[in-house]
């Protein structure tokens, strides 16, 4: 026996041994895995925070661009209007400064003797000073010869409007400047000289000196021919970087954000010390586990081992899913127009239920869905599924398109072939309109007072059966004081001893009376029907239930409503309209001139479009005042006509040309409200705008 056991030892000796070898040679490996992996991930990094802060920041410069040349181009209208009367010149001026903050003077430079008694150069015009005084100036002369300046020669050779290159205006804005210039013609069509207005370089220097995603990093604006507009005053002069670089579509200016190599890879040299500092702690720590495994190893018992990982996996199960679920009730104690509650109690061998909502521009988006199968996969679909919802829903307020990407992105790769039944909503909390997508699960329940009778879904398949599939929106409208009511088929499909499901038809009596209940109150009451009818069953599936009941916004008196007739005659009473709102909400001139620009685009696109040539028809703004945002909705009863459904576009030139179709149309309303979307609803075209106030 003593050999037999002394062979053990050895045999265990020699086995250990192999292992820690082996195991320094895999740790060694993997430090080099990790290093190159590394390397990669950060230079990835890199580039994506540097491709965001471009686009962010390309995208702040493009907006104010754009905003200069529509300025611009808008008031060259009332310049050609007004030739004949050059004293009006400086009142046209002023109202462009006034309007768009970022322009610092506008001018025109005429051509030579079109004023006779103004002589060769005639150049009037208008700037802003920073103590935000105006100072009226007349330009012109041997000595600022304007006919020789960039802004001046090419759009009269090219007939154009043009961005120039940047120059230091010694009489006008007295600093670094660029000019956006366009030509100026009589009723012939004849140019008779340049319109122009500046914006400083210093407002472009303060966002490019802030883009800095790293300490040693630091960002340039330079001119489509290359001259540099905007830089830190010091940049390092370093032998290895990594350069970013995006063009600006409007202007052609290129903007780059430069990263000294050193400033990334000196983390992964600070990260590879500790690596290797753990994997010596590591490999110690592997000797020891090896000699007290080999002392033990004869008797641990696989029955035990196999108990032990099936508890650990539905526990890992339950913290997921549980983790993943919102806690707090009430949700929104400040509101009085919602009453929120949902439950989910779990089954003992775990599923993959969810629930989850949010409240975004005043409209609660919610979901429910339940994930086939059992244990930690179901749970990490749950997850997958929870945070989807989560971040398509954040830019996108379509619930068939919502559903569409989550269905998308859950159906590739999905080597299980696990699907989740799954519902989507978002209620309208400023007048209770719903609109719905279902995937395949239960239709919720409309509980009013003695009543209780599922909506009206199309079922579509579940999530993750097949991608590329396409799922439509539903609505309807929510009446004040009513409940909806969802759950999942552990509800339903609930067993009492002798087998008998709780049924749809015990779903519906149990919910009929419970409506002047509180959510919570609710959703215990069917809970308690469903433990009667269970009794001491064992529970074989998770029971969720979301109760959402809506009890409608009080009202608000500051609330305004305006009918115009289908005539763009009568788009003028807009200015009234806003005006009144202006002086009950105290908003900004600015604000208010944005905002009236904005709703004329809209009427406009409703009075063109929504009515065929003709046709009579009312265009209806409404506006709802709240503390944090106004709320605008622009409805007709025309054909249906979808203006978010057309492009951006990226050169005004191309709007500005045709004046009757949409004017600055839905690019300018889109830079003008922070959201912007579309509905048709019972014959009726919605156009829904928010502009929030802080």
């Amino acid at each position: 026996m003593p050999r037999i056991k002394d062979a053990f030892q050895r045999m265990y000796a020699v086995q250990g041994l192999m292992l820690i070898i082996v195991a320094a040679i895999m740790l060694e490996s993997t430090g080099l895995v990790q290093y190159i992996f590394a390397t990669r991930g950060l230079r990835e990094e890199a580039n994506r925070r540097a491709e965001s802060e471009l686009t962010i920041n390309r995208l702040e410069i493009e907006k104010m661009t754009a905003s200069v040349e529509a300025t611009t181009k808008s008031t060259a209208w009332v310049l050609q209007e007004r030739l004949d009367r050059p004293e009006e010149f400086m009142d046209v001026f002023r109202n462009m400064l006034d309007t768009n903050p970022a322009i610092i003077d506008g001018f025109i430079g005429f051509t030579s003797g079109y004023y006779p008694d103004k002589g060769h150069w005639y150049e009037p015009l208008l700037a802003r000073r920073t103590n935000g005084s105006y100072e009226e100036l007349v330009l012109g002369s041997e000595g600022h010869d304007y006919f020789k300046a960039d802004w001046f020669t090419t759009p009269m050779k090219t007939g154009e409007a043009y961005w120039s290159e940047p120059y230091f205006d010694e009489s006008g804005g007295r600093t670094m400047v660029v000019t956006y210039s366009l030509p100026l013609r009589d009723a012939k069509g004849q140019i008779v000289g340049i319109y122009g207005a500046d914006i400083s370089l210093a407002w472009l220097t303060e966002l490019i000196v802030g883009i800095q995603i790293y300490p040693d990093s630091y960002s340039t604006l330079t001119s489509r021919d290359g001259e540099l507009m905007a830089s830190p005053a010091e940049t390092l002069d370093v032998a290895k970087t990594l350069r970013y670089e995006t063009v600006l579509d409007n202007t052609g200016w290129k903007m780059a954000i430069v990263i000294p190599e050193e400033e990334i890879m000196r983390h992964v040299k600070r990260v590879g010390m500790i690596v290797g500092l753990m994997q010596l702690l590591g490999l110690l720590l592997l000797i020891l586990i090896i000699w007290r495994a080999a002392v033990h190893l004869i008797r641990l018992k696989d029955s035990q081992e196999s108990k032990k990982k099936i508890e650990n996996e539905l526990r890992i199960a339950s913290a997921i899913q549980m983790a993943m679920l919102p806690k707090t009730f009430p949700t929104y104690p400040e509101r009085s127009d919602l009453d929120l509650y949902g439950s989910l109690t779990p089954a003992k061998e775990v599923g993959g239920d969810l629930f989850d909502f949010f409240i975004r521009d005043n409209r609660l988006f919610f979901c429910i869905g339940d994930v086939s199968g059992k244990g930690v996969p179901a749970s990490l679909v749950m997850a997958v599924t929870k945070s989807l919802f989560r971040s398509v829903s954040a830019h996108e307020s379509n619930p068939g398109r919502i559903v569409t990407h989550i269905n998308d992105s859950v159906s590739q790769g999905n080597d299980t072939n696990m699907f989740a039944t799954f519902f989507v909503g978002i209620l309208d909390l400023n007048d209770g309109h719903l609109r719905y997508c279902n995937a395949g699960h239960n239709a919720p329940l409309l509980l009013t007072e003695g009543d209780s009778r599922p909506i009206d879904v199309q079922p579509n398949i579940p999530l993750g059966i097949m991608d590329g599939m396409k799922f439509a929106t539903q609505e309807r409208m929510i009446p004040q004081g009513s409940t909806l009511f969802l759950f999942t088929d552990g509800l339903s499909e609930a067993e009492n001893a002798q087998q008998e499901l709780f049924g749809d038809q015990r779903v519906e009596e149990a919910t009929r009376d419970i409506a002047p209940l509180s959510a919570k109150e609710q959703i215990e009451s069917v809970y308690e029907s469903v433990r009667e009818h269970v009794q001491d069953a064992a529970q074989s599936d998770d029971l969720t239930m979301l109760c959402i009941k809506f009890l409608g916004y009080p009202g608000d008196s500051r609330d305004r409503k305006l009918k115009l007739q289908n005539d763009i005659r009568q788009i003028p009473q807009l200015a009234d309209f806003i005006e009144d709102i202006a002086d009950e909400t105290g908003i900004s001139q600015a604000m208010a001139m944005s905002l009236n620009l904005a709703l004329e685009e809209a009427v406009a696109t409703a009075i063109l479009y929504s009515y065929p040539e003709g046709t009579e028809g009312l265009v209806e703004v409404e506006a709802i005042l709240r503390e944090n945002a106004i709320y605008f909705v622009v409805s007709d009863s025309g054909q249906p006509f979808d203006p978010t459904q057309i492009d951006d576009v990226d050169d005004v030139n191309e709007i500005l040309d045709d004046r009757t179709a949409n004017a600055l149309g839905i690019t300018l309303v889109r830079n003008i409200m922070d959201d912007v979307y579309y509905e048709r609803t019972e014959g009726h075209n919605l156009l829904h705008m928010t502009k929030k106030l802080s």
